[in-house]
């Protein structure tokens, strides 16, 4: 499983700094959340974040519809989310306080139209 992680990171990475205008402030976190299915945050930059996702909600979406077919060809489910730094704090703060997340299922499972209200 690590060689296709692997590959959907170098994909992303290669995707996301085409469309980025500040790739040195970029983190794409990895997380195997089982062995079928890996989990990507890409944190980049507030307007990275507007950028990335697209008019409505289409760039990212033709992202992660790449992103899910090179993952079903490996019998594995592969979600991607876009988030700013300051999300990522927020979350982080949330976490570190001790409170309930359920963030990353409400995100996986709306991920298009958590998009669309951030169009650029």
């Amino acid at each position: 499983m690590q060689e296709v992680t692997d590959q959907m990171r170098d994909f992303l990475q290669f995707i996301a700094l085409q469309f980025i205008k500040y790739p040195d402030q970029a983190e794409l976190r990895v997380a195997e959340a089982s062995e079928t299915h890996i989990r990507f945050r890409l944190i980049v930059h507030q307007t990275d974040v507007a950028i990335l996702i697209g008019r409505n909600g289409f760039t990212a979406s033709s992202i992660r519809n790449v992103l899910k077919a090179a993952a079903m060809r490996e019998d594995i489910t592969a979600t991607l989310q876009i988030v700013s730094h300051e999300e990522e704090q927020q979350r982080i703060a949330a976490i570190e306080a001790g409170e309930v997340i359920q963030e990353e299922d409400h995100r996986d499972n709306h991920d298009e139209s958590d998009d669309e209200s951030l169009e650029g």
